[in-house]
C-alpha cells in the first residue's frame, strides 16, 4: 500500500503535493480529508488543510506484509524483516527474521497463531480468491512440526502395544493435521478429534483395544488362583498314582517282611527267665522306678 499525508493552505494543494510525493496520478488514488483549512482572526488560529492520499493494493500478499509491519512497529520491533512467498493453491508463506522473535512466537506459538489469524482476515478483505496465510518466525513452524510428529508416533506405538488411548492438549487445525498424518503411518493406530474450538483435541487409540478382565485378578476360568483348575477336576489329579490310592491299598502294596527263623523251647525259656543276680533280691528290687 502506498500512502502519504500532507498539509497545505487548501485541500487541493495538499492533494497535489501528496500525489507528487507517491508518484501516482489523482485518478488512481484514494483521498481522505483529515482537517479542513481555517483562516482564523487576523491570522491568529489559522489551520492548514490536512489530507491523506493512498492507493490500496489488490495483492493480498502485499496487504498482509504491510499489516504485519505495522503490528511489529507498534510493539517495538520495527527492524524485523518481513518477506512473503506465494505458493501453489494461493497460499502465502510469510517469514519473519531478526531479533526479538520470541515475543512474536509466544507460549507454544499462541501469539504467532493469533497474528496469523488476524493477518489472514485483513488480507482477504480485498477482492479475489481466498488466500491462506502462514506466518513462520525463526523457523519455528518446522521445529514444531518435527516435535509433533515424534510425539504422535511415540503415542501411537504405545497405544498399539498397551491398548490404551492418549488425549493430547488442545491444538489448532494446522497442528491437528500434523498429528493425524503421523498417526496414519503407524499400523494399528487411530486418531480422532474431539471437542469444540478452541479446545478441540486429538485422541490417539489402538484399532484393537484390549478388553478388561472380567473373571477376577489372578484367577482362571475355573475360579482358582494362579491359572486355577477347571471345574470338576479332582484335587488329587496331577499327583503320582501311588499317592492317589487309598490307604489300605497302599498298605497291601508294601513288600512283606522276611520270615523269622523259629526259636527252640530252651531259648524261649532262657529269654523269659530273670537274670540270676536278681533272683534272690526282694520284690521291690525287681521293680524299675523312674526318677
Amino acid at each position: 500500500m502506498k500512502e502519504c499525508t500532507m498539509t497545505a493552505k487548501t485541500v487541493e494543494e495538499a492533494i497535489e503535493l501528496a500525489c507528487d510525493r507517491i508518484g501516482l496520478p489523482r485518478e488512481e488514488v484514494e483521498i481522505e480529508i483529515i482537517d479542513l483549512p481555517k483562516k482564523g482572526f487576523f491570522g491568529i488560529g489559522a489551520q492548514p488543510a490536512k489530507v491523506r492520499v493512498y492507493q490500496e493494493s489488490s495483492d493480498k500478499a502485499e496487504i498482509a506484509v504491510a499489516y504485519i509491519k505495522d503490528i511489529l512497529t507498534e510493539i517495538g520491533l520495527p527492524h524485523v524483516e518481513v518477506t512473503a512467498k506465494v505458493e501453489e493453491n494461493n497460499n502465502a508463506v510469510i517469514t519473519l527474521s531478526g531479533e526479538g522473535l520470541g515475543v512474536i512466537i509466544g507460549r507454544r506459538g499462541e501469539t504467532l497463531d493469533a497474528l496469523q489469524y488476524l493477518t489472514g482476515l485483513v488480507a482477504n478483505r480485498a477482492d479475489g480468491d481466498y488466500m491462506r496465510v502462514t506466518i513462520d518466525s525463526g523457523n519455528y513452524r518446522e521445529k514444531r512440526e518435527k516435535t509433533l510428529e515424534t510425539l504422535a508416533k511415540k503415542l501411537a506405538n504405545n497405544a498399539v502395544k498397551t491398548g490404551r488411548s492418549s488425549t493430547l492438549e488442545p491444538m489448532n487445525p494446522y497442528e491437528r493435521r500434523i498429528i493425524h498424518a503421523a498417526v496414519s503411518q503407524v499400523e494399528g493406530a487411530l486418531s480422532t478429534s474431539v471437542g469444540e474450538e478452541p479446545n478441540r483435541r486429538v485422541v490417539i487409540s489402538s484399532a484393537n483395544p484390549k478388553k478388561p478382565r472380567t473373571d477376577g485378578r489372578g484367577k482362571g476360568k475355573g475360579g482358582s488362583r494362579r491359572g486355577g483348575r477347571p471345574s470338576g477336576e479332582s484335587r488329587g489329579e496331577g499327583k503320582s498314582s501311588r499317592e492317589r490310592r487309598p490307604y489300605r491299598e497302599r498298605e497291601e502294596l508294601k513288600e512283606p517282611e522276611a520270615p523269622r527263623a523259629p526259636i527252640s523251647e530252651e531259648e524261649r525259656i532262657l529269654r523269659s527267665a530273670p537274670p540270676s543276680e536278681a533272683a534272690d533280691l526282694p520284690l521291690f528290687g525287681k521293680i524299675e522306678i523312674d526318677d
